[in-house]
């Protein structure tokens, strides 16, 4: 099983991006995939998804608490327990030489330690066995609700509505309902699709336009949402390498 995540949002300084990305590729998801219990490391960049979702970013409300603002980049980190990044803890890892230096390129960094609460295959994902690196194409929602009412309406919503139609959806491989350990959002939905182009069409267009309409349940639920910076994240794999025909 994998049902640890730990998320890495941040940007990259322009001027050493391109040799940031060859070095985190390269060196250190390699290096960070050899501590025990690590089971497997993506990379995605952020593509802003179609014009539902970045509607949504413009109009939906996002924290005002002071924190890092990353999100060109996400990395995203699987593990058998969230337990495994407390021992050894990974944010307090001993580098190889050069390491610190590369690092430091990041820019607005922020984490969060998450444990899965339900997953859903998609209708692309019944060949996809468990602990696999996840999918080509992702949305990334991570969010608190306004109250408590709206906790249990977020539970009914998912488990009535979202998680059937996922099941249900061309292009869609699996989806996580993901509940934070350590961070500041307390939930968070990775959805897992065939390539960006599947996301769009099947997903975005049908659902995520529904979430600036209070008198659908997506809409319900969004009203009652604050999301953390740069939330909802959509993007491309960049490592593992995509590679072709790959769906899942």
């Amino acid at each position: 099983m994998d049902t640890g995540l730990w998320s890495t949002w941040y940007d990259v300084d322009p001027a050493h991006e391109a040799e940031y990305l060859a070095w985190v590729h390269a060196a250190y998801i390699p290096w960070l995939k050899q501590v025990p219990g690590i089971a497997w490391i993506a990379h995605y960049r952020n593509t802003g998804g179609g014009p539902a979702m970045q509607e949504l970013m413009r109009r939906a409300p996002h924290a005002d608490e002071p924190m890092p603002q990353g999100g060109d980049y996400i990395l995203l980190v699987g593990a058998p327990t969230v337990h495994v990044f407390w021992n050894p803890y990974v944010l307090e890892l001993a580098l190889p030489d050069g390491f610190e230096a590369m690092l430091a390129h990041r820019r607005e960094v922020r984490h969060e330690f998450f444990t899965e609460e339900a997953r859903v295959d998609g209708a692309s994902g019944a060949s996809r066995s468990t602990g696999q690196t996840s999918a080509p194409a992702i949305q990334f929602g991570t969010y608190r609700m306004r109250n408590v009412e709206a906790e249990f309406y977020l539970g009914q919503f998912n488990t009535q509505s979202r998680f059937p139609a996922m099941a249900q959806q061309p292009g869609c491989v699996r989806v996580r309902k993901m509940v934070s350990v350590a961070g500041w959002p307390k939930h968070g939905v990775l959805y897992e699709f065939e390539s960006l182009e599947a996301r769009l069409k099947n997903h975005e267009e049908p659902l995520e336009a529904q979430t600036l309409q209070p008198g659908t349940p997506t809409g319900r639920n969004t009203a009652n949402a604050i999301y953390a910076p740069r939330s909802p994240f959509v993007g491309e794999r960049l490592w593992p390498p995509v590679l072709p025909g790959e769906t899942a």
